[in-house]
């Protein structure tokens, strides 16, 4: 393998402000599944909530497939005026009670997936990172009138606790978030994951309330002080523009909803969950949605 090292460029500067911190590093990527803009909303979040500068910038040329994911360009009236580059850049930010972390955002590696996540290690001991985490977002079959279940998972089973026990072992496509994940528990480090349960029918649109679910959790696991309320503010707008929605749908979305209420209610109570069958999930929310492409869900701001 070639020196992960070269993958990146590191401000020594900001760098020696970090030493000694112990700080927990957050990565939220896109490019995998993510319902809600899980990831993609609460990276953006952060950073206009919390302090930051960037730590350390990595080598798109290298592990970006550009014709797979192209760059966009403006185009005003007879010349190109501006290129929006793609960024994955590590920052180093402070919380509400100036406690240090660290976030890695922007567009997962679409090459070298293993020298990039030893990049990622590596910094992650240069640093002494206490515990590495992440939040994305999964369609399931919940409705948005309840508050968001979040299935956790981590390098250390035994610090997980209070699931959902809605599926028990299943192999997937994996992510780099959870290949950084999975080579932390390597090396020794202590790495988690937090997926919201996302509603089926809004998993296109930026569903807030899963982000504030998912960031306070994150917040409880990292000994973070991420400040939440105009998060909680944009949720309630967003769910009460939902509900409009939803008010004027037809009767057999109606009849979805309340059966999603019905079995989310006896998940909580008794840990067994009896789902829709993918027909009647599938033929209501393919109405709904349809139903809604005029104006669609309002994102989060």
């Amino acid at each position: 393998m070639l020196d992960p090292r070269t993958l990146y460029t590191l401000d020594p500067q900001v760098g020696e402000s970090v030493l000694g911190t112990r700080p927990p590093l957050l990565h939220f990527l896109d490019g995998y599944i993510d319902s809600g803009q899980v990831a993609h909303v609460a990276a953006k979040y952060v950073l206009e909530q919390c302090e930051h500068e960037e730590l350390a910038r990595f080598d798109v040329d290298q592990l970006h497939d550009f014709r797979s994911r192209r760059p966009h360009f403006v185009f005003d009236t007879n010349h190109w005026d501006n290129r929006i580059d793609f960024e994955l850049v590590l920052h180093k930010a402070r919380d509400a009670a100036g406690k240090t972390f660290l976030m890695l955002r922007g567009p997962e590696p679409d090459t070298q997936w293993g020298r990039a996540a030893a990049a990622v290690i590596g910094l992650c001991r240069e640093f002494d990172v206490a515990a590495v985490a992440t939040a994305y977002g999964v369609p399931m079959a919940v409705p948005h009138t309840r508050p968001t279940l979040i299935t956790q998972h981590a390098t250390s089973p035994e610090i997980v606790s209070g699931n959902p026990m809605w599926i028990d072992s299943v192999t997937v496509p994996g992510s780099f978030s959870h290949m950084i994940e999975y080579e932390a528990g390597q090396a020794g480090l202590l790495g988690m994951g937090f997926v919201a349960h996302v509603p089926h029918y809004l998993a296109q649109s930026a569903f807030p309330q899963a982000v504030s679910t998912a960031l306070g959790r994150i917040n409880q696991a990292c000994g973070l002080d991420i400040p939440l309320e105009p998060l909680r503010e944009r949720a309630k707008a967003n769910l009460d523009d939902i509900n409009s929605e939803a008010a004027s749908a037809d009767a057999e979305f109606a009849t979805l909803l309340s059966a999603l209420e019905e079995q989310y209610d006896r998940l909580r109570e008794s840990g067994a969950a009896s789902v829709p069958s993918a027909d009647e999930i599938g033929a209501a929310v393919e109405q709904f949605l349809a139903e809604q492409d005029q104006g669609g869900f309002p994102a989060a701001n």
